[in-house]
């Protein structure tokens, strides 16, 4: 293996793995929005609950 085929290897292989971080790091970042998401719908179900049981 000569030179420029190992930069052209070591080049690559980094490349993959920036990619994979950065995916990663958006699967997170979608993971937390989504448990935000769910955590706000939660809280108004059980409001609009309570506001119910009030009424009846």
């Amino acid at each position: 293996m000569d030179v420029s085929s190992i930069a052209a290897m070591s080049t690559s292989m980094h490349l993959a793995q920036t990619q994979q971080t950065a995916s990663v790091s958006v699967a997170k970042k979608a993971m937390n929005l989504q448990e935000t998401q769910s955590a706000a719908l939660i809280q108004t179900m059980q409001a609009s609950n309570h506001q119910l049981d009030v009424l009846a």
